[in-house]
C-alpha cells in the first residue's frame, strides 16, 4: 500500500492510501475555500458525568446533495471537490465540519472508494483489506494526538440511519475523554474478573461459539448475534486472539476480517433484499488508560433499525427515556436469517 499526504486549501490534512506502488495523486487543491469551522465546545452533564458536544456550526453542513455534486467523489477539470485528485482508492481527511475540533479532537472522513454507487458490501474483500489498513494507519496516528483518549472508527449507511453524504464512506474521531459505553464495559470486565479470575471477552466469546447464534466464523474471528442484543439485526465481531486495536490485527488477521466482513455486509443486503440501513462500529481500547486497556478488546459491532421489510425500528420510551431497549425479534432468529441469506 502506498501513502500519500498533503494539504488542502484550508490546511485540512488529506491521506490517500493506494493499493498500486505506482499511484501518482493531485496534492493541490485550486479552491478558495473560507476559515476553518469555530470549534467545538464539550460541556459535562452534571446528572450522568457524560460529556455532549456542542458543535452549532454543522447546522449548515452538506445535506444530500445530487450525486453530480457530492463533495466525496474525485474532481474534475470542472469541479473541485474534498478529493484533488481524479482517482482514488481509500482516502482520508479532515471534515469540513467536524463534531470535534481544536482542542476538544479531530474528526475524519474516509472514503471506501472513488464510485459514488457502490457500497462496502460491493468492494471485494481486496478494498476491505486496504480500509483495514487505513483504519489502523488512522488509528495509530490519531492516537499520538495530545489529549486523544480514544479512537472511533464507525460508518453510517443509509438515510434512515441519518447518513447525509451517499458517497460509500465512514469516519474517524479521535474523543478527548472515553466514551460512557467504553466505560461501562470496562467496568463490566474489570467485576468479571474479580469475580471470576476469567477475561470477559474469551468467556462471552467461548460461549457464543458453543450455541445457537454464530453466523460466521473462520481462523481469526466470530461474528455472532448477542444474547441480549438490542436491535432488530446486531451482529458482533470478535477476533479470537486478545487485541486492544485495529494497529495490533497481523496480516493474516486483517485478510481473514476483510472475507468474513465482506460475506457478512452481502447477507446483510439479502435480509429484506433492499440495502439494510446500519451503523458500523468500532470499539478499541482506550489509548492512555493502561488498566482500561488492558481490560479491553477490539470488537466491532454492526446494527440495524429496520425489523422487517416495510418496517423500522424507533427509540420510543423505554430507550429514549431509560436506555431499557426491547427487541422484537429473538437473537436466535436474527441469527438463523443471517445465516440463510446465502447468496
Amino acid at each position: 500500500m502506498k501513502k500519500t499526504t498533503a494539504r488542502l486549501a484550508d490546511g485540512r490534512e488529506i491521506i490517500y492510501f493506494d493499493e498500486s506502488e505506482d499511484a501518482h495523486r493531485e496534492l493541490h487543491d485550486p479552491r478558495d475555500l473560507p476559515e476553518r469551522a469555530p470549534g467545538s465546545e464539550l460541556r459535562r452533564d452534571p446528572l450522568t458525568r457524560e460529556q455532549v458536544v456542542v458543535a452549532a456550526h454543522r447546522q449548515s453542513r452538506t445535506h444530500l446533495p445530487p450525486s453530480d455534486q457530492c463533495p466525496l467523489c474525485p474532481s474534475s477539470t470542472d469541479r473541485h471537490t474534498e478529493v484533488p485528485a481524479t482517482d482514488y482508492d481509500v482516502v482520508a481527511f479532515e471534515n469540513r465540519f467536524p463534531s470535534l475540533s481544536g482542542d476538544e479532537g479531530r474528526c475524519e472522513v474516509l472514503c471506501f472508494s472513488s464510485d459514488h454507487n457502490t457500497s462496502m458490501a460491493q468492494l471485494g474483500s481486496a478494498r476491505v483489506r486496504t480500509i483495514v489498513d487505513a483504519w489502523a494507519d488512522r488509528s495509530a496516528a490519531l492516537a499520538e494526538l495530545p489529549g486523544v483518549e480514544q479512537v472511533y472508527c464507525f460508518e453510517n449507511r443509509g438515510e434512515e440511519i441519518g447518513v447525509t453524504l451517499h458517497h460509500p464512506h465512514g469516519q474517524i474521531y479521535a474523543l478527548p475523554f472515553v466514551t460512557p459505553r467504553t466505560a461501562d464495559v470496562v467496568a463490566s470486565a474489570r467485576a468479571h474478573r474479580e469475580e471470576t479470575g476469567g477475561n470477559l471477552f474469551d468467556d462471552i466469546l467461548s460461549a457464543e461459539r458453543k450455541g445457537p447464534r454464530v453466523v460466521l466464523e473462520n481462523e481469526h474471528w466470530t461474528a455472532f448475534v448477542p444474547e441480549a442484543a438490542r436491535w432488530p439485526v446486531e451482529v458482533h465481531v470478535h477476533p479470537h486472539r486478545d487485541v486492544p486495536d485495529l494497529p495490533s490485527l497481523d496480516d493474516a488477521e486483517r485478510d481473514a476480517f476483510a472475507e468474513l466482513y465482506t460475506d457478512l455486509l452481502g447477507r446483510f443486503d439479502r435480509l429484506f433484499d433492499r440495502p439494510l440501513p446500519y451503523i458500523s462500529a468500532w470499539h478499541q481500547a482506550p489509548v492512555r488508560d493502561s488498566e482500561a486497556r488492558n481490560l479491553s478488546r477490539l470488537r466491532l459491532e454492526i446494527f440495524s433499525i429496520r425489523r422487517a421489510e416495510n418496517k423500522l425500528k424507533y427509540l420510543a420510551g423505554t430507550e429514549s427515556g431509560m436506555g431499557v431497549f426491547i427487541n422484537d425479534i429473538a437473537p436466535e432468529t436474527t441469527a438463523q436469517r443471517i445465516r440463510e441469506a446465502t447468496p
